[in-house]
This record gives C-alpha cells, sequence and structure tokens, in this order.
C-alpha cells in the first residue's frame, strides 16, 4: 500500500480550513465539519494515538479519495490473484478500473451464492486467496441467507472503520467512556457450516473482537445473546442492563429502543422486583435454565427503580447509537418520548454485512465519510447511467452501491440506494436511503418481491390481484392488499406464517416486537387494472407493465383508495 503524504496529519488536524479551501466541498446546513485534531479531551487523545494509521489514512483519502481508492482495488486484485474467480474473469491482466469492467460484470449475490456454498463447504482459492476464518449470516435481500466469508483482512478493514468511528465519538462526548455500554448485537455462533467453519452475526462478531477493556463495558455479558427464546432474552438483557450504569446504547435500528421502552413498561412490576431482590427469577426469565442464571449472578446487582421512572431516566444516556436513514426518522421523532429524554443520536453509517462503507464523525451528521481506505466503490446512478467512482460523485445525487471487497465479492451489487449529502473535502458524505425497489425493508428485515410472490400465492390464491407495503406506526405492520371475493382474515393470517417461514429476519423482527403481526385489506374491485391503465398511459411498454407487487411510498394509500 503506498502510505500517506509526509506531513498529512498536521495538514489535516482540523478539517474545517480544508473544507473551507475547496470550493467544491460542503456539507448540508447543521452539520458539524470535523475531523480528527491532534488536541481534544485525553480519552480522545489516546485512542486517535491507538488507532493513529486509521486517522492517517482516512486524512489522506479526505484530500485525495481517488488515490486512497486506487490502493483499495489494488488490495482487493492482490486478495483475488490465483483464485478460480481470478481465472474464470481473466483477472490477472486487470490493472486499471477500466479493465476490470471490462473483466467482471456488476453481479447480484445470486451469481456468488454457488461459490460461497463451496467454500463453506470447506473448499479454497474459490473467490478470495485468504483463508477464510468464518462466515457472518445475514437474510441479505434474497430467499435464502447468505453465508459472506470472514478473511484476517476483511475484518481489518471493518475494524479501522469502527476505531474511526468510536475515536469521533468520544472526541464529541467524552462522558460515553464512563459507565455501562448497552449493546444490541446477535450471537456469535450460530453454528458451524459442513466444512467445519464457524458462522455467526456480523455484530456478534464485531462486539467479540473489541478489545477486553472495551468487552468489559458491555452492560449485557455476550452469552445472553446465546438465550434461544426471544421473549427470554430480551427479559434478561433488559433486567441486567437495570441495574448498570448504562452511558451508550447501540443497536441498528430505532424501532428496537422503541421496542425495549414497551417491553419495560410490560414487565415493569416483574423487573422493579428482580431488581430489588438482585434476582433473575421473575416473568419471562423464570423459565431461564438454571445452568444459565447461575453463570450471570455476578451481573445481577440488586437496583431500585422509582415509580414511572423511563429508561432515558434510569440511564444517564450520553449517546444513543442507531440507523438513521431509510424509515428511521419515523421512529426517531418518538424516542424522546418513550425514554423520557432527550438523547443524542448517531448515525452508525453505511455498512452492510459485506462491510462498512461510510462513517459518520459528528452526531448532527445523518450520514458518513466515505470510507475510502475500505471497499473499493462504484456509484451506478439511480436513474441509470455508467458507474462513477467515489471522487466523481455529485452532491445531491443518489446512486446503488457496487462493491469490490477483499472477502472475495467483486462488483458486487449491494442493492443500496445512497444519496451523496455533501463532500468533506474531497470526500463524498453518503447517506443510506433505502434498499432497492425490489425490497421492503423498514427495521432491517429486508423482505424481497420473490418472498412477498411465494407467501401471497399460497395464502391468497383466489386473488385477482395483491400488493403489500409496509404501514409505519410505532410498530410497523406490512399489510397485504388483496382484491377479490376471498376471505382477508385467513389469508392474513396465512401469509404471515408463510413470510415468517421464508425470511428469518422478519420472524426475528417480529419475535422481539419490532414488527406487528401482517393485516390484510380489501382493495376495490378494478384496483388493479387501473393501476396497469395508468401506466400504459404513461408510457410504459404493454409487454413491461408489472403489478406493484411492493407499494413504496404514497402507493399503498393510493391503492387503498383504488388508485383513482
Amino acid at each position: 500500500m503506498r502510505p500517506p503524504p509526509a506531513g498529512i496529519a498536521g495538514r489535516v488536524s482540523s478539517l474545517v480550513p480544508v473544507v473551507s479551501s475547496n470550493p467544491g466541498a460542503s456539507l448540508p446546513g447543521g452539520w458539524a465539519a470535523v475531523g480528527f485534531p491532534d488536541r481534544g479531551n485525553g480519552p480522545y487523545r489516546l485512542l486517535r494515538g491507538a488507532n493513529i494509521d486509521a486517522v492517517r489514512a482516512f486524512e489522506a483519502s479526505v484530500l485525495d479519495p481517488r488515490a486512497a481508492q486506487e490502493r483499495a482495488l489494488a488490495r482487493v486484485l492482490t486478495a483475488v490473484a490465483g483464485t478460480e474467480q481470478a481465472r474464470a474473469l481473466g483477472l490477472a491482466a486487470v490493472r486499471t478500473v477500466a479493465d476490470l469492467r471490462a473483466a467482471a460484470p456488476i453481479r447480484p449475490f445470486e451469481a456468488f451464492a454457488d461459490a460461497l456454498d463451496r467454500m463453506a463447504d470447506g473448499a479454497s482459492s474459490v473467490l478470495v486467496a485468504d483463508p477464510v476464518r468464518r462466515f457472518v449470516k445475514t437474510s441479505g435481500t434474497t430467499g435464502r441467507p447468505k453465508l459472506l466469508p470472514v478473511t484476517d483482512a476483511w475484518a481489518r478493514q471493518v475494524s479501522a472503520a469502527q476505531a474511526l468511528w468510536v475515536t469521533a465519538m468520544v472526541q464529541e462526548q467524552e462522558e460515553v467512556i464512563h459507565g455501562k455500554a448497552l449493546v444490541g448485537v446477535g450471537p456469535v455462533d450460530e453454528g458451524v457450516t459442513r466444512g467445519g467453519l464457524p458462522y455467526g452475526s456480523n455484530t456478534g462478531r464485531m462486539a467479540a473482537a473489541q478489545p477486553w477493556i472495551v468487552r468489559a463495558r458491555y452492560a449485557v455479558p455476550a452469552r445472553v445473546h446465546e438465550i434461544e427464546d426471544a421473549e427470554v432474552r430480551s427479559y434478561v438483557a433488559l433486567r441486567l442492563a437495570l441495574s448498570a450504569d448504562v452511558r451508550t446504547w447501540t443497536t441498528a435500528n430505532p424501532s428496537s429502543i422503541l421496542a425495549t421502552c414497551r417491553l419495560f413498561d410490560r414487565w415493569r412490576e416483574e423487573l422493579t422486583a428482580d431488581c430489588a431482590d438482585g434476582t433473575l427469577r421473575r416473568g419471562p426469565a423464570a423459565g431461564l435454565a438454571a445452568s444459565t442464571r447461575w453463570r450471570l449472578w455476578w451481573a445481577t446487582r440488586r437496583a431500585r427503580l422509582p415509580d414511572g421512572v423511563r429508561l432515558g431516566e434510569r440511564w444517564r444516556l450520553a449517546a444513543i447509537n442507531c440507523w438513521k436513514g431509510g424509515a428511521a426518522p419515523y421512529f426517531l421523532d418518538r424516542l424522546p418520548a418513550a425514554l423520557g429524554a432527550r438523547v443524542p443520536v448517531r448515525d452508525p453509517g453505511v455498512s452492510a454485512s459485506e462491510g462498512t462503507f461510510a462513517v459518520p464523525l459528528h452526531s448532527s451528521w445523518w450520514g458518513g465519510a466515505a470510507f475510502a481506505d475500505g471497499p473499493f466503490v462504484e456509484l451506478v446512478p439511480e436513474g441509470g447511467g455508467d458507474p462513477v467512482l467515489l471522487h466523481e460523485a455529485e452532491a445531491g445525487a443518489s446512486y446503488r452501491l457496487v462493491i469490490s471487497t477483499v472477502a472475495g465479492l467483486l462488483r458486487y451489487d449491494l442493492n443500496d440506494v445512497v444519496r451523496v449529502e455533501g463532500h468533506l473535502g474531497r470526500l463524498p458524505v453518503l447517506r443510506f436511503l433505502r434498499k432497492g425497489r425490489d425490497v421492503l425493508s423498514v427495521v432491517g428485515e429486508k423482505v424481497t418481491a420473490e418472498q412477498v410472490v411465494e407467501a401471497a400465492r399460497g395464502a391468497a390464491a383466489w386473488a385477482t390481484g395483491f400488493s403489500v407495503g409496509v404501514r409505519l406506526a410505532e410498530v410497523p405492520v406490512y399489510v397485504l392488499l388483496l382484491e377479490g371475493p376471498g376471505d382477508v382474515a385467513l389469508a392474513a393470517a396465512a401469509f404471515e406464517r408463510a413470510l415468517c417461514a421464508l425470511n428469518p429476519e422478519y420472524a426475528g423482527k417480529r419475535a422481539t416486537f419490532r414488527l406487528a403481526a401482517a393485516v390484510a385489506e380489501r382493495v376495490p374491485d378494478g384496483t388493479f387494472a387501473r393501476v396497469r391503465a395508468s401506466r400504459l398511459a404513461a408510457g410504459a411498454a404493454e409487454g413491461q407493465v408489472k403489478d406493484p407487487v411492493l407499494a413504496h411510498g404514497d402507493e399503498l394509500d393510493r391503492l387503498v383508495g383504488g388508485w383513482t
């Protein structure tokens, strides 16, 4: 890797001058233009020093994202050299971005599925030359769970992005280092592949990979996340967190925080008694295995919960870290009332199980600076056109993310749509907007059109037309819209069962009270015929008009009203 230019840290010790000196660079109003200066509170300076390589690489990318991405592409090509993928695509001759685009098409997950299955079975040097240490499991946007490879180089990149994020948080809010951190993660180990490699959640993997001094601050021990029953797991986590001095709360979605607040109200009597007695025996914890209860005795401390106290009052929260893009603002608006306190909310950035792509530097940001020193990124204009690179991204434009990673995913279509909110120096600041139009996802469930079609086929074969959308509420609900004379109540129940079976993320969000049970509603006769007629009138070709299987935006209300 080419090192950053000499003296880079001193030249960009504060990024405010960089922003103001670059005529094409700006951030939206209200967004703090910050970086990683060598001044600041003591804990921040210690973190900055510990992560100085990541800081200097980031500062270099602010000045020259093109050079950072050239280095990123070189790392990717090195990681895949000599593999079956490299031989099949002729990557030995690839030197430039143009070469790469000529050799490898943009591909969805399905194009990698067979190779990933073989890697899980133990095959080596298929997509990546480096040894695969484990897999992370995610439902993704396909009909089956994805197992994505973890290599040492990939894990180091994710850790570097995480280090930048944490360092920036401590710079802004020193108080977050005090007390405990409540972190919502999945189990690090969920099983073993046929090739003998472990797999589990990426959030659990990242939490387990933290230094011991960070893990010691977790309010909930890792073994709690391994409890299979969702209600028992939620009760135990909340009970242990209530007896801790929680200062930060980190979870993927703000809807998870609202769900926890509702559970606190639901179990308030049991939790209050367990906290007062220093026990873990009431409510859903009554069914907890004795061995698990014994292993958690050291974390089961006494605590007093005043009558009517809310979670934001029980804990001295300095920061909430959760997703702020997509549908999240609907839930963010409800946090102060649910918590009983206003707490700064920090976006975790644009990331997925495939990697980290943008890192926020301040709680005022609704997105993050592109992580140019990580994956190689191409941005496909949402309206169509050739992909552009990070240094070519235009403020205000929306793009679909295509990534190439050191874990072997080459020109992989992530199906995430982002908008360029502005620039920090020459580095674009990206905000997540939504999954692609073939996906519904409000709390991370990523329900695809294929899954909806399969669930609706069995649930309402009598329907002459159907569509599925999400009605936003404190607990969002999937709505199955049906045209025809059948029983909509029976259809709703069957659709719910089928969708839970088809999409484990949807089932998980239902089990943890972040989604309500799906409902079905009948639309007026002729609705879907009117949809088709309106699209033909707008100029769509006869053979390309499709029913709106997924209802986005105002389409749900328009369909309920008969599309008149």
